[in-house]
């Protein structure tokens, strides 16, 4: 083993070990398009690499293939009627590869969810899950100031959580800043990061730069995906390619920030990872959330615990 060798972070020993990994996105929406890089990196390594995400679209009103309450199959000929549905574009955008399945998870609660898990991992024999979370709110324990868009994450984090049978759980973020338009103090989730070094379930941290073959076909697959759906262009993989590619501070690629002030920079293209068990254990209230059945269900548990927790945080800035 050669000496740089010790300077990599301890994430890559953890994906030379994986032989089939099932790659999720954790928060909904574009979040799976954060873990592209990845996908392609593992494949080119010869790992089977399954694809998930936890959905907004209505996967009722499409003709993916329905595996269990919660799962459903999309692939490149999926038919929908449907203004926004990146599962379907990104299937599409990858048949050139090959039939390529993403599977999509609908928006509920932990159990059905955790089925859907139980279900791929089964299926594909999976031994590796890799949740990927667009922007840094997954890290948020409770009792900050802001949580950001909480309820995704956090039905995520608590179903694989409870996974069985899984030699690693991993939790990747990417996308350092972009939760602050949802309240997020990113001081606070350097505190979290902090916490977790302490406990062992910090795996390190790398950057995507502009030459990466990985990130040029991500590039490639967001601006197919944002031609299909021009009026939903994702604003957290926008941000973190413009700051790969050098931009800073109030730099707006898409219309959708138009109205709001940006802090483009390059700290947003950086992969945060992490043990998933950690990060969940630190969570004040996950186990609330593991008998929820419904998206409802989360949302109410997480409010009612912000208003019976004692004392929340006050607001933090980096003093830097």
């Amino acid at each position: 083993m050669s000496p740089g060798t010790h300077l990599l972070p301890p994430i890559f020993q953890r994906l030379e070990q994986a032989q089939t990994v099932l790659l999720a996105g954790a928060g909904g929406g574009f979040d799976l398009f954060c873990g592209l890089p990845l996908y392609f990196a593992l494949q080119a390594q010869g790992k089977q690499v399954i694809l998930a995400n936890l959905s907004f679209s209505s996967l009722d009103l499409s003709s993916a293939r329905q595996l269990g309450e919660a799962l459903y199959e999309v692939r490149a000929q999926t038919q929908a009627d449907l203004r926004y549905f990146p599962e379907l574009h990104l299937a599409r955008w990858l048949a050139h590869t090959g039939d390529v399945p993403v599977y999509a998870f609908a928006r509920t609660g932990v159990q059905p969810i955790l089925h859907a898990y139980k279900q791929l991992v089964e299926q594909h024999g999976v031994d590796t899950v890799i949740l990927i979370d667009g922007g840094t709110d997954s890290l948020m324990r409770g009792d900050e100031a802001g949580l950001g868009t909480p309820e995704e994450d956090a039905v995520s984090l608590a179903a694989v959580q409870m996974l069985e049978g899984i030699s690693q759980k991993l939790l990747v973020c990417l996308g350092f800043g972009v939760d602050t338009f949802h309240g997020v103090a990113h001081a606070q989730y350097l505190e979290a990061v902090a916490a977790l070094t302490r406990t062992g379930a910090y795996l390190g941290t790398w950057s995507l730069t502009p030459e990466m073959p990985e990130v040029q076909r991500y590039r490639e697959v967001l601006s197919f995906v944002h031609a299909q759906m021009p009026d939903f262009p994702s604003i957290v993989s926008s941000s973190i390619l413009d700051a790969v590619d050098g931009q800073f501070g109030n730099y707006h690629s898409t219309h959708g920030t138009r109205a709001s002030t940006l802090f483009i920079n390059p700290l947003m293209g950086l992969y945060w990872a992490f043990e998933a068990t950690g990060v969940a254990e630190r969570n004040l209230y996950l186990d609330r959330l593991r008998e929820t059945t419904s998206f409802g269900e989360v949302a109410r548990v997480i409010a009612t615990f912000r208003e019976e927790w004692p004392r929340l945080k006050s607001w933090e800035s980096i003093p830097l």
